[in-house]
């Protein structure tokens, strides 16, 4: 399952001129919509069922999946480490059997100790299998369109919780939480392991671009060398800020509505519109990309999401969300994409598993943050209003410095050409 050890000298493409990459693309679109949907979807569904067979509070109960959250963050460094050395073959496998096990073991918890170490351990099964290692995956196989290749995994990724919620919650009346967790590892493991063990091959050695003496070679800085450049920093940081924010809009957002008088239901669906305009948002990106380069493109979706949270603090004067709908549902499903291609494009494919898992390591964190966090922010400076405007400038500091921190470019952004 060495990345390096099978296809070492044949091409990414045979004589017939079919690139094995997109097949890749479309198995890992796959097995990301089935992961994300059972690994990380399906906990809210079961957590009143938990709440009540458990007999802890609710609270207590979603900290295990911030639990999960912070070791997923802590594993994204090694996990990087691996897959630039060994590829995504054997980890994503791995995880896979290591999520269906946990899943089983989820399902027989008889206490708040044994969920907690349950979702620790899946923390480290999420590092494994969820975006990071996929992203991994298509860039080494795509030195170029890799943004087409990287929107069809992400657009179909994103239909996740509107596929697998229902469909857990409607397992969980048919036949308990129990169960139905049990139904979704059996799930998970008749589709992923074998898309995993069978579907993902290694990427050619040849399939990487020359060095500039002539010689074959993968461009790109390694983790020291992108560590000592200020564009780490400035992706980094913006990338954890914006993972904030999408997690403080989407955990608040119904409290901070209800709170100015917006009925529960209404607010609840207006929070979920946001969710639905993400896959627009993602598609709007790629063309804006090749347009402006994945840097600026970058940019500017700090600065929508900057004005999404500025117009939703002042929500409370205007007739209609629709503004805030679009900018922040837009942005937030822009920013997984963005991410994949800006650092690939700012760093190159040499050590990309590492230094996105690095950039990663952040955004990670601030996700599992954002929902204590923003209740804290909250109550130091005194309203939700306020709060929003603080992560409104945040982020849009943020744009302004990636705009005007002369980003460099490792490689072209995989737009054009063969492949």
């Amino acid at each position: 399952m060495n990345s390096r050890s099978d296809s070492a000298t044949t091409g990414p493409q045979d004589v017939s001129g079919f690139h094995y990459g997109w097949v890749v693309a479309a198995a890992l679109a796959v097995s990301e919509t089935i992961s994300w949907g059972i690994l990380y979807y399906s906990f809210p569904v079961f957590l009143r069922a938990m709440e009540t067979d458990l007999g802890v509070s609710q609270v207590a109960i979603t900290g295990a999946l911030s639990a999960a959250l912070g070791v997923s963050a802590l594993a994204a460094v090694p996990v990087g480490w691996w897959l630039d050395r060994r590829g995504p073959r054997a980890l994503m496998t791995t995880g896979s059997c290591l999520a269906t096990a946990i899943l089983f073991a989820w399902s027989r918890v008889g206490g708040l100790g044994g969920l907690y170490a349950v979702w620790c351990t899946m923390g480290l099964a999420m590092a494994m299998t969820l975006y990071e290692p996929a992203f991994a995956a298509v860039v080494q196989w795509f030195p170029s369109h890799r943004d087409r290749a990287l929107l069809i995994v992400t657009l179909v990724a994103g239909l996740a919780s509107t596929i697998f919620m229902p469909v857990a919650a409607w397992l969980l009346v048919r036949f308990g939480w129990r169960t139905a967790v049990q139904a979704l590892a059996a799930l998970l493991a008749a589709t992923t392991i074998p898309i995993h063990a069978l579907v993902l091959r290694p990427a050619p050695r040849g399939h990487a671009p020359g060095r500039p003496d002539g010689q074959p070679g993968r461009s790109g800085a390694t983790l020291r060398a992108a560590l000592a450049t200020g564009a780490f920093w400035i992706l980094a940081i913006a990338f954890g800020v914006s993972s904030f924010i999408s997690v403080a809009v989407s955990v608040h957002g119904i409290p901070f509505l209800t709170q100015h008088g917006y009925p529960a239901g209404r607010a609840a669906a207006l929070i979920g519109w946001m969710g639905a305009m993400q896959l627009p948002g993602r598609l709007c990106f790629v063309p804006v990309a090749r347009w402006w380069g994945a840097a600026r493109a970058t940019a500017s979706i700090f600065l929508a999401q900057s004005a999404g949270m500025a117009l939703l603090a002042m929500a409370v004067r205007f007739s209609s969300l629709v503004p805030v709908l679009l900018l922040l549902g837009a942005a937030n499903g822009m920013s997984t994409l963005a991410r994949a291609t800006t650092v690939a494009e700012v760093f190159g494919r040499r050590s990309y598993g590492s230094v996105n898992g690095a950039i990663g390591l952040g955004a990670s964190a601030a996700r599992a943050l954002g929902p204590v966090g923003t209740s804290l922010l909250v109550s130091w400076i005194g309203s939700y209003e306020r709060a929003f405007l603080v992560l409104a400038s945040a982020i849009a500091l943020a744009g302004i410095a990636l705009v005007f921190g002369e980003i460099p470019t490792a490689e072209p952004g995989g737009g054009g050409g063969d492949p």
